[in-house]
């Protein structure tokens, strides 16, 4: 089943046009399929976020924060998969599973809770027969140490503080498909 719709913009291209540093990943890559084990349970998958790693940003970088968005999904707002606050300007990888293990000592970082509900990384799990969905994974470089949230926000909200705070952002877009 495919659902006929136009393609979403990337949500990046819809906000000012920030500086970019270098993000790379031993698990996912840019345009490529990504592997079942990042892909949500219900769908057969693991639900293991990516490895990431990140260099070359702004010398006055105070924190990060890594997202997951799914501009593809068929809901008219996309599909927030990770949203991980607070990652201290000394953290520049997170490891394979890193998004769900609990107690991950990331010096006071945590997750809100993406659209499954739930806090931590949410796999890959677009509706079978659909064609290949984009997972924009996004680091954001901050001008300051600490974003004023609680776990509680929502992804929007943390958007929205993210406008006023991102010095730089790193992307790298794989794709996921579930075939009839």
């Amino acid at each position: 089943m495919t659902l006929e719709r136009p393609i979403a913009p990337d949500p990046y291209e819809l906000l000012p046009t920030l500086p970019s540093f270098t993000l790379t990943s031993d698990d996912v890559q840019n345009g490529e399929p990504m592997d079942a084990r990042h892909a949500h349970g219900s769908t057969g998958g693991d639900n293991v976020s990516p490895q990431l790693a990140w260099s070359d940003f702004p010398a006055e970088t105070k924190s990060f924060t890594v997202t997951c968005y799914d501009p593809d999904a068929p809901t008219g707002s996309g599909f927030w998969h990770w949203v991980l606050v607070n990652v201290p300007a000394n953290v520049t990888q997170l490891p394979t599973g890193a998004g769900g293990a609990a107690g991950t000592d990331l010096g006071g970082a945590f997750s809100v809770r993406n659209d499954y509900g739930e806090q931590g990384y949410g796999g890959a799990a677009p509706p079978a027969g659909d064609r290949p969905h984009r997972y924009v994974f996004a680091v954001h470089a901050l001008d300051v140490d600490r974003l004023d949230l609680t776990p509680d926000a929502s992804p929007a909200y943390v958007g929205f503080n993210l406008t006023f705070h991102t010095l730089a952002r790193a992307v790298i877009r794989p794709t996921y498909q579930i075939k009839d």
